[in-house]
């Protein structure tokens, strides 16, 4: 497996303390993420459960216990040929030790699916299920030296992503083209899951078409999610084509400006809030007040977007700055007519300072 088991088995550890702090009886755990946190591999359709006290079990499909078992820590491994099999076992496992109140994420990522919440309470209806998602992404959210050493891998991998964005793109090349040849350079260097979004139009969040070509004179954003060992490090820039205009020189001016406040601004200790209201006020003194979108800043770890997510999780404006944790720096873009203006890296705090990673 990658990483020492010890690594791992602590995680389960001081996860379980929080459940009997919280008289929480167990936990399920159905999000990719978090069940890479807890075991520390990656595998479809996960399914960890985890009791207050005792061993963990793990539910994989018939045939892939062996398998499972080589990359992981966890040796209570069960296999099911049904997904029916695997409720019962869930149900099992909760009347069979006593359980009263279970934990489930309420997340948005893969396999956090409404419909599991409710099968799972069609099936547990006298059980008080219990939104641990503060518990697991308070564990995450301060990264330990082994999580920050594969971030900077990441880091690595995505700048020569950056790098291939910057030697193709060219006058005529479809979003689709240059997601292709970056994708194609962060899996051959060992990202196993890379994020790739390009936008050549004025696109916040820009999943590439294949029918929407660099032009002649514009600008081209490409964002970049490269992991290694399941951690991520994010980057973004947006890439001059031709002579696309002064407001585009400007925004870029402006861009790179907010982009020194963040980091002189970003210090243990100081609320990210207090942050981006220096932020939103500077881009009202420059003149780009509307096209400033507010959250400058998210976590970087086991998702390329994970708490504080300032961007879309109001409330977590308020979390301070406190070493080893990752964030990104500066993540929404000038959205002006010509295009999403943006500069984006990751950074890991430090108590002496902040670390550039990309």
């Amino acid at each position: 497996m990658r990483g020492n088991p010890e690594i791992f088995r602590k995680r389960v550890e001081r996860f379980q303390e929080l459940l009997r702090d919280n008289e929480i009886d167990g936990a399920v755990i159905r999000t990719l993420s978090s069940f890479i946190y807890f075991t520390g591999t990656k595998w479809l359709r996960p399914s960890i459960l985890i009791p207050a006290e005792g061993e963990p079990i793990v539910y994989v499909v018939k045939g892939e216990a062996e398998e499972f078992k080589r990359r992981s820590w966890i040796e209570n491994v069960v296999e099911f040929r049904k997904v029916e099999d695997l409720m019962a076992g869930v149900v099992s496992w909760i009347h069979g030790n006593g359980m009263e109140r279970v934990g489930l994420e309420f997340g948005v990522e893969r396999d956090a699916y409404l419909i599991f919440l409710k099968i799972f309470q069609r099936l547990n209806p006298t059980v008080e299920i219990v939104d641990i998602l503060d518990l697991t992404m308070g564990l995450r959210i301060i990264k330990d030296e082994w999580e920050l050493d594969n971030i900077r891998k990441a880091g690595k991998i995505a700048q020569k992503g950056m790098k291939v964005s910057e030697d193709v793109i060219k006058p005529g090349m479809s979003e689709l083209e240059i997601a292709a040849e970056v994708m194609r350079e962060l899996m051959l260097n060992g990202s196993e899951d890379p994020k790739v979004y390009v936008s050549t139009t004025p696109r916040a969040h820009a999943e590439p078409f294949r029918d929407l070509k660099v032009k002649e004179n514009g600008v081209v954003t490409v964002v970049i999610g490269a992991d290694w060992n399941h951690y991520y490090a994010n980057m973004a820039r947006t890439f001059v084509v031709g002579d696309p205009g002064e407001s585009v020189r400007k925004a870029i001016e402006v861009k790179e400006e907010a982009y020194r406040l963040a980091l002189e601004e970003t210090r243990i200790g100081v609320p990210l809030s207090a942050v981006e209201k220096k932020l939103t006020n500077f881009f009202k003194e420059r003149g780009f007040g509307d096209a400033y979108i507010a959250g400058y800043t998210h976590g970087v770890g086991l998702l390329i977007e994970e708490p504080p997510i300032t961007t879309i999780v109001v409330p977590q404006r308020a979390a301070k700055v406190q070493e080893n944790m990752v964030l990104t720096i500066i993540h929404p873009p000038l959205m002006i007519t010509e295009g999403a203006i943006k500069k984006e890296d990751t950074y890991i705090v430090k108590e002496n300072g902040i670390e550039r990673v990309t």
